[in-house]
Formats: C-alpha cells, structure tokens, sequence
C-alpha cells in the first residue's frame, strides 16, 4: 500500500479517536475546579457534622447487614474532599493546599474513628455481620476500584454535566465502611480487624489521590508560581518527600495483596484440577500466604498416604512448590471443620423436623375447623326444625375457595338442608339470615333439596 494511503487512513483513524476521546470540549474553568476543590477539603461546621451523621448511618448498615443504609451513608460522606484535595496539591505543586488536606483528613479520619467506636462500644448488636467483615482484608481489585474511581472523579470534577458521577465514586470506592469497621476493630479489641479495615482505608485514600494527581497533570490544571525559584523547589522536594512516604507503604501492601491473590487463585486451581480426579470433595479451604499453608476438608473417597504424598508433588505445577498441604478427612479428626459439617446436618434435620411438624400443626388445625361445623349441623337441627318445620335435615361444611390458599381466610360455609314442601321466597330468606346468624357468618350459601 502506497505511504500516502498509509497517511490517510493514520490521519483519519487519529481524527475520529480525537473525536470520541477527547474531552477539551466537555472541560470547565480550571481555576474554578481547583477553587471548589479547595473549598471541599475544608472540614469544619457543617462538613464535620455531615461526616459524623454518615458515620452513624454507615455504622448501622454494617451492624444491621444492611447494603443500603451503607450506600445511603457513602453517598452522603463528605470524605472525598480532602483526599482529592491531596491529588491536586500533588499536582499543582501547592504546599499549603497540601498542608490543608493532610490535616483535614487526619481531622476527618481520627473522628470517624472515635464515632464509630463510640457506635459500636454502646450497640447491642456486638456479632461481625458479613458487610464488617467484608472490609477487614483488601484485594488487588480494592487497588484498582480506587484508581478508577478516582481518575472519574477528577474527570467529572473538571467537566460539565457529570455532577451525579461523584456519588457514584463515592459508593464505589468506599471510604466509610473500612473506617466503621476499624471502630468496631476498636471497640470489640480485635487489632486484626482494626489493621485491616484502616489498611483497605489507606490503600483506597493513596490511589484516589495518586489517580487525581495524574488526572491534575494531564489535563494541565495552572500550576503554583513562585517569585523565589529556590523556594519553588523546596515546596517541590516537600511534595515529592510527601508523595514518596505515602506512595512506598502503599506500593509495599500492593504487592503483598497482589502475591496473596496469585497464591489464592493457584490453590483454587489446584483443587479444581486435581482434587476432583481424586474422588474426594473439598467442602473447605484454610489458606495462610505468610506461612505457605494449605489446609483442606475433605468428605468422600479417604485419601491414603500414598494419594497424599502425590497431590503434594504436584504442588510445583501451580507454582505452590513452597506450601506445605494437610488433609482433614473422615470422622476421626476433632479439628472444627468435621464439627461444622455435623452441626450442618443437624440443623439441616432440625429444619425439617420443624417444617414437618409445622404442616402437623395446620392439618389438625385444619380438621377440628371442619369438626366444629359437623357438631353445629348436630346442634341447630331441633332449633331449625321448630322454627321451620318444613325442614327436615341440615348439614354444615367450610369449602374452599379454588383462587385462594387460605384456609380461614377465604372459605364460605355450605348450607344443606331437605324440606318436605316448597319454601316460598320470604320464607327462604329467613332460613338463610337466621343461619348466617346463628352461625356468625356472611359467607353462607345455602343448598334447599
């Protein structure tokens, strides 16, 4: 092909990315996005009170279990503010805007914290429901939720139109719940579920700022000047310094997550792969990444010395070489993970032990309603024939109603009686009301023979 068709359709593939991608067009005042950014890192009077309400209302999501309330209470936290503040300080090399957002978010942090253990000290509810727990051990995808919700934020900070993204990062990167479940960590004395609630905190607050800051660059935000060039560059080794001791911690806890996920999946796909030729069915898994230990519960098929020793040689290929694997199988193990398996058998029995009595219940429940119209046929059989002596029979028996299930609710009660003459209209009226009040209801057909 010709180097001029090269260059046309370079030129036109370029045009119509330009086109798609590029958001010179959508961009704002950036003297104004910085200014609204700056005022958002402040955390005084209403903020601070709109913060403490949140933590509150994210604090009773987690104790209740309760996904809503806790998005009800991110959309309303006012935490971004600071964090984002970092990015652009970062960005715009402005130390005193860095200053600002460092102390309000330590502010802000030390606060939520005290709140929510002050929360979670007083409630009644003290057992760690699965939202707390869900926040007490980060993943890789926490890194890359926080990246991206971040480069939104600062995008849609910077645009026109896109007010509703930020409550949308705001839910997405969830700053509140991790800080609620370090109070809890506090207040029940679990330091484990402190450190890793306020870890997942930290890892979320370092790359939201870091995806801002280069979100800041990009989009070439005016930055600070300074009339005295060497104390440009000394609020810039400030704000490298400060960049650098918040950034290695994070990058250090990145690559521990990031090695705990690799060692996770490889085990999972050492199970799926090689325990099911085995026969054996892996009902749970105990993983430790700092140890190197694998831990498997097993029902089925039991293993023999010789099965175990091969499934440990074939560690290697999932680059597990370094683990050391046990087995918990049959009934002879007094380790906890048998105790589960018998304790869910017996509540499975339980279960439907209940359920079976349950149905007990409401079948005799069931027949004494339809004897207690047998005996009231018995019991209005002089009466009726005194009153209407062409009668001469009377029998009372509850049908269902074909479009309900209720039993109670939604029957009517069938009236049968014989006569020995004719009953004329009036005297058919009467019979009917005074068995609908002889027998308490309105729901009464009656059947003449």
């Amino acid at each position: 092909m010709p180097d001029y068709h090269l260059n046309h359709l370079r030129q036109a593939l370029t045009s119509t990315l330009r086109y798609y991608f590029s958001v010179n067009k959508d961009i704002s005042d950036l003297h104004q996005t910085a200014e609204g950014i700056r005022s958002g890192a402040e955390f005084k009077g209403a903020n601070l009170w709109v913060l403490i309400f949140a933590i509150f209302i994210a604090s009773l999501g987690l104790n209740t279990n309760s996904t809503a309330v806790i998005i009800g209470a991110m959309l309303i936290s006012p935490l971004m503010g600071p964090i984002i503040g970092m990015g652009l300080a970062a960005g715009i090399s402005d130390f005193a805007l860095m200053k600002k957002s460092l102390r309000n978010y330590a502010v802000a942090t030390v606060i939520s914290i005290i709140t929510a253990t002050l929360y979670f000290a007083t409630s009644p509810l003290s057992e760690a429901q699965s939202e707390l727990l869900a926040r007490t051990s980060p993943t890789i995808y926490d890194v890359f939720i926080a990246i991206f919700g971040g480069a939104a934020g600062i995008l849609a900070l910077s645009t026109r139109g896109n007010t509703n993204v930020i409550p949308g990062v705001a839910i997405a990167t969830a700053l509140m719940p991790p800080l609620c479940t370090a109070g809890f960590g506090l207040a029940s004395g679990n330091w484990l579920y402190f450190l890793g609630a306020f870890y997942l905190y930290f890892i979320n607050t370092v790359f939201i700022a870091f995806a801002t800051y280069v979100g800041v660059r990009m989009m070439k935000f005016p930055t600070k000047s300074f009339p005295d060039k060497s104390r440009e560059k000394k609020v810039q080794r400030y704000l490298l310094t400060v960049i650098i001791v918040t950034m290695c911690p994070s990058i250090y806890m990145t690559y521990t997550i990031v090695r705990q996920t690799i060692f996770s999946a490889n085990v999972n796909n050492f199970i799926q792969t090689e325990m099911s030729q085995m026969g054996a069915t892996v009902i749970s898994k105990e993983t430790d990444y700092k140890s190197q230990e694998i831990s498997l519960t097993l029902i089925g098929r039991e293993l023999n010395e010789r099965q175990q020793d091969s499934l440990r040689g074939f560690l290697k290929r999932y680059h597990l070489e370094n683990a050391r694997l046990t087995f918990i199988q049959g009934y002879h193990s007094k380790q906890l993970p048998v105790q589960q398996i018998l304790s869910a058998e017996q509540s499975k029995t339980a279960l439907l032990t209940e359920q079976h009595n349950k149905e007990v219940r409401s079948l005799k429940e069931q027949l004494r309603y339809y004897e207690k119209y047998q005996q009231l046929s018995l019991d209005l059989r002089p009466e009726m024939a005194i009153l209407f002596p062409q009668t001469s029979d009377l029998h009372l028996a509850p049908v269902l109603t074909p479009a309900h299930d209720s039993v109670k609710a939604d029957t009517f009660v069938l009236a049968t009686t014989r006569v020995k003459s004719k009953l004329s209209a009036e005297e058919r009226t009467q019979l009917q009301r005074w068995l609908q009040q002889r027998i308490a209801t309105d729901s009464l057909q009656l059947v003449i023979q």
